[in-house]
């Protein structure tokens, strides 16, 4: 049976590579406010996410604060960061560097993963087994950094194709997790992720007067953040353990894969879609915004509220109505929001929330206090 443990420090100093890295990439959407420009953030910001939970899977199971592991984990930290400085120009002119950084992230994670398993010859066969894959998805990543134009773009597209979609053909025996750690480092992702969109409203907020407007859309972009936060924290992680704890073997990994490792990729990428957006509405609070913003204020929240529909559909084959229709309701908004002032667009987002958090308390009121009263082993 696997041991549970904690959240280490060294963790948390490599998700604070990634506060920088999806803070670049709302650098990007906001630097280039075209269709191109939003799929080669959200190209990047997939690359990132591949990283990062590859990197989730190793420390779930392996004690990092051992002296060897813990200097290759900095160093692999160290091209996270040189990756991270060059995704502004990832598609532009440090397109050879990010790639070179990326494929050393890469290929300090195979090497740390065998070096790991060197005893447990089931695991080091699983690992061996996802290891092409991730290594061509990067090399292909490098490579795209030589070429330009829609030769690049293709390339990356390619890469992420072969990263995502190739472990899902892959037996999964031989892998180990830890639930609680697992479901754990992933909340505070998440909560990553949500305070770039509280950082998004700050400097969107910068350089105006604070007049009225601005203040109130301050506001609404704080009630759209805390509603990502409860929609995800107020029971999700805590059902999520317990589903996770009754299950075990390739049962159990291939349940965290699909929950974690896939669907909180719509998630994430759902927020710094919002975080590009409310940035640019609280600059522009008596003008409309146009079209790439407008999609990110509406499809943004949409994504991430779609994700749990899908979650919902993997577990149980069920989609539920709250969340479902809330997608639908975000999604809908979008040729409003292109009709109306921005501080209008961001204030029909947030009453979309506030409708679904108060259908929840009232329909859902006893399955969420019984799930706040789960009690898992630590």
């Amino acid at each position: 049976m696997e041991r549970e443990h904690r959240i280490t420090p060294l963790e948390l100093f490599f998700d604070l590579v990634f506060v920088f890295a999806f803070t670049q990439v709302t650098t990007v959407f906001l630097h280039d406010r075209t269709w191109a420009g939003l799929g080669h953030g959200l190209l990047i910001l997939a690359a990132l996410w591949w990283a990062w939970a590859s990197y989730a899977w190793l420390t779930n199971t392996v004690d990092a604060g051992r002296d060897a592991i813990l200097g290759a984990v900095l160093a692999a930290m160290a091209a996270m960061f040189v990756a991270a400085l060059a995704v502004p120009e990832a598609f532009g002119s440090h397109g050879v560097l990010f790639g070179l950084a990326f494929l050393i992230v890469a290929v300090m994670h195979l090497a740390l993963n065998a070096l790991s398993a060197r005893a447990e010859p089931d695991r080091l066969s699983a690992i061996l087994r996802f290891a092409p894959s991730g290594l061509a998805g990067a090399a292909l990543i490098f490579a795209a950094g030589f070429a330009g134009g829609a030769v690049r773009t293709s390339l990356w597209i390619v890469a992420l194709a072969v990263s995502f979609l190739v472990p899902l053909v892959i037996r999964v025996d031989g892998w180990r997790l830890t639930p609680a750690h697992f479901v754990e480092r992933h909340g505070l992702i998440v909560i990553i992720a949500i305070g770039e969109s509280l950082i998004a409203i700050g400097l969107g907020a910068r350089g105006t007067d604070l007049e009225a407007g601005v203040v109130v859309a301050a506001v609404l972009g704080f009630v759209v953040a805390a509603s990502f936060w409860l929609a995800y924290f107020d029971y999700f992680p805590l059902r999520v353990q317990q589903l996770l704890t009754e299950r075990d073997g390739p049962d159990r990994v291939a349940l965290a894969r699909d929950i974690y490792t896939y669907l909180h990729f719509p998630m994430v990428a759902g927020i710094a879609l919002f975080a590009f957006a409310v940035d640019v509405t609280l600059a522009h609070v008596g003008d409309g915004l146009d079209t790439v913003p407008a999609f990110g204020l509406c499809v943004g929240p949409g994504l991430y509220l779609f994700a749990f529909v899908a979650l919902r559909w993997r577990v149980s084959r069920t989609v539920g109505r709250g969340r479902l229709l809330a997608t639908v309701a975000c999604v809908a908004l979008l040729p409003v929001a292109l009709a109306v002032p921005a501080l209008a667009a961001l204030a029909l987002v947030s009453t979309v929330w506030v409708g679904l958090h108060a259908y929840e308390i009232i329909w859902w009121r006893e399955a969420r206090a019984e799930a706040r009263d789960l009690r898992l082993p630590a």
